[in-house]
């Protein structure tokens, strides 16, 4: 089970960290986050192999979203800095076990938590 939180409004440019708990051993999953707009698809944001491995990031993100996972603690956050209004979307995190070759696609992803909205003022 999975269960994220920290989302909220802010203004354009301000940052905001998502956390999501997993209430069982995530270490051998792929953890990923999406995000759906209102009116839109589904969207992969970010996803982590495994702990110190390769990370994946969206192109609309990367260089301002950062994933921090921590199988200790059974927790992936994502910071999110320099948000802009086209990031407004309710945040989903998700744990599968897809090939790298999948790993954006939110079909290989079978726990999925709750979404928490993320709303960016401009």
């Amino acid at each position: 089970q999975l269960r994220a939180s920290g989302g909220g409004l802010v203004q354009a440019g301000a940052s905001l960290r998502l956390s999501c708990a997993a209430s069982g051993r995530s270490s051998s999953y792929v953890m990923a986050w999406f995000r759906q707009a209102p009116g839109k698809e589904r969207e992969f944001v970010a996803a982590n192999k495994w702990s110190g491995s390769t990370t994946f990031y969206a192109d609309s993100v990367k260089g301002r979203f950062t994933i921090f996972r921590d199988n200790a603690e059974n927790t992936f956050d994502l910071q999110m800095n320099s948000l802009k209004p086209e990031d407004t979307a309710v945040y989903y995190c998700a744990a599968g076990r897809p090939i790298t070759s999948a790993i954006r696609s939110r079909e290989m992803y079978y726990y999925w938590g709750q979404g928490t909205l993320v709303t960016v003022s401009s």
